[in-house]
């Protein structure tokens, strides 16, 4: 009943086309590879299983940016998809309009999460951070970055998308994401979500002068 709802929601979207739907695991990676969809709207429970543990090997499979839709307030379980990928999160007792424009938005390069879980998620990663004691295993990935990708990564941080990465920088939409698919590779995060929190975790959210 949401599935065939969430359809009709967004197939009456004029900008908006859904390419399948799936009530499992199997199926959502049958739909996926299949039809290679720009945007993945998944349950967080899905029956007995749990999107968080698959969702990571999904998104390897095709180009898509994932938003979970959960009527969960469990932290833990969204900081697990979030890890796993995840750049959006809608609340089932959210306006039903809300999970359109989240849409609109993660498609469009932005991330769409409540203030206070940015908040919580990056706390977390410090705390992570912090017990691992003084010494930074990171230091050795940091200093791979070239001069211009500090600079987008601390664009990122700032909460820059894509398209006002290429305005600031002078640059075309197709060379930022070229950037930020080596930084993604050299610092080992997922997605633009997690280079932002690992940015604030590492102190790279302030423009580097060096050229």
């Amino acid at each position: 009943m949401m599935r065939a709802g969430l359809t009709l929601l967004l197939s009456a979207q004029a900008d908006l086309k859904v390419v399948g739907e799936a009530a499992n695991r199997e199926d959502a990676f049958e739909v996926v590879r299949r039809e290679q969809p720009d945007i993945l709207v998944v349950d967080l429970h899905l029956g007995e299983e749990h999107a968080a543990d698959f969702l990571e090997e999904l998104l390897g499979i095709c180009k898509a940016r994932a938003i979970i839709v959960t009527g969960s307030s469990d932290e833990n379980e969204m900081h697990r998809a979030i890890r796993a990928g995840a750049v959006g999160l809608v609340y089932k007792e959210e306006d039903p309009e809300v999970l359109v424009r989240a849409i609109r938005k993660v498609h469009g390069g932005e991330a769409w999460f409540s203030r206070s879980l940015m908040m919580s998620t990056l706390s977390r990663l410090r705390s992570e951070n912090s017990s691992e004691g003084e010494s930074d295993p990171e230091a050795s990935k940091i200093a791979g970055l070239t001069a211009r990708e500090r600079e987008i990564v601390a664009l990122a941080a700032s909460g820059c998308d894509r398209r006002k990465m290429a305005r600031t920088l002078h640059l075309s939409e197709s060379t930022v994401r070229n950037h930020l698919t080596s930084i993604f590779g050299k610092l080992g995060v997922p997605n633009q979500l997690a280079l932002v929190l690992y940015a604030q975790q590492h102190g790279l959210d302030k423009p580097t002068r060096d050229r």
